[in-house]
């Protein structure tokens, strides 16, 4: 990899904000479901298919490495 392609990878781009709202609901939920387990309201079983429910939902970017 040349310098001109480290620097092109690491180049800043704006995040659209619809984006950003995406991301933030998407931990909002998480945290809302791990609270959820925590206190025996719903089993790990529930909270696997919920989570999957929330990454189609909310599209986070990062949800593929999230499996």
């Amino acid at each position: 990899m040349s310098t001109s392609d480290i620097n092109a990878v690491s180049e800043k781009r704006p995040v659209p904000q619809e984006l950003m709202q995406r991301e933030v609901d998407y931990v909002r939920a998480q945290q809302i479901l791990t609270a959820m387990m925590n206190c025996g309201l719903i089993s790990l079983s529930e909270f696997n298919k919920i989570t999957e429910l929330n990454r189609k939902t909310f599209s986070p970017l990062l949800a593929e490495i999230m499996l």
